[in-house]
């Protein structure tokens, strides 16, 4: 099912991408960097959950429900999204996905200790589970702990190494906040080699392949 990813600009302002086609063992969420179009300081992390569920110990009026949540929650209708979410969290309690979903809409409306909450539940439930993990680390770097956003975005693409939006946040975390421009190329290029049509990170790409070049043409020099 598709998959509907949102970017928080610098500015305040949020554009929508080309929808990303995941499995639902695929969940997500993410970050952002540099481009030969918006300098540095604009790019900002992404975040989205809308899952498919094809699931043999789910009934088919549950799966049905979850699907609808999804559906709602797609279209930004982020109340109904939620009681739907939670109606079918009365059923089954101990799917991962369903509270990942949660924390995005807590996030989306700036409730981070629900957001913290629901993710915490999902890791209670798998704690290898990458789309919790990438939702971890995102509220991490939120609150300015970026070691530890790193440490739960590598957990994620560990985890699951073709998680396309946590290679995607590495990229955003080092290039922004840990000023590692190298390291966020390569993650950048991993997530374009795993999504194969991303322009604007294809613009990121081209940029900071010229200031990683640069970078070590002025470390040449001083040596």
């Amino acid at each position: 099912m598709p998959l509907q990813r949102f970017i928080e600009h610098r500015t305040g302002a949020r554009s929508r991408l080309k929808p990303l086609l995941l499995l639902w063992s695929a969940l997500v969420v993410a970050g952002c960097a540099s481009s030969g179009g918006p300098a540095p300081a604009e790019r900002r992390s992404q975040s989205s959950e809308t899952v498919a569920v094809q699931h043999p110990e789910i009934s088919a009026q549950a799966q049905t429900l979850f699907e609808q949540a999804v559906a709602v929650m797609a279209s930004g209708d982020f109340i109904e999204a939620e009681l739907r979410l939670k109606e079918f969290l009365l059923q089954y309690p101990a799917y991962p996905g369903a509270h990942v979903n949660l924390a995005i809409i807590h996030g989306q409306n700036g409730n981070e200790k629900a957001a913290q909450a629901s993710v915490d539940a999902a890791l209670a439930l798998n704690p290898n589970h990458p789309a919790a993990l990438n939702q971890q680390g995102m509220l991490l770097r939120r609150n300015g702990n970026f070691i530890e956003a790193e440490a739960a975005y590598l957990k994620a693409v560990t985890a699951s190494p073709d998680y396309a939006l946590a290679h995607y946040n590495l990229g955003v975390l080092n290039e922004l906040y840990l000023q590692r421009l190298d390291v966020a190329l390569q993650h950048f290029e991993i997530y374009q080699g795993l999504v194969g049509n991303d322009a604007q990170v294809e613009k990121w790409i081209k940029d900071l392949t010229r200031r990683v070049a640069a970078s070590q043409r002025t470390a040449n020099v001083a040596e």
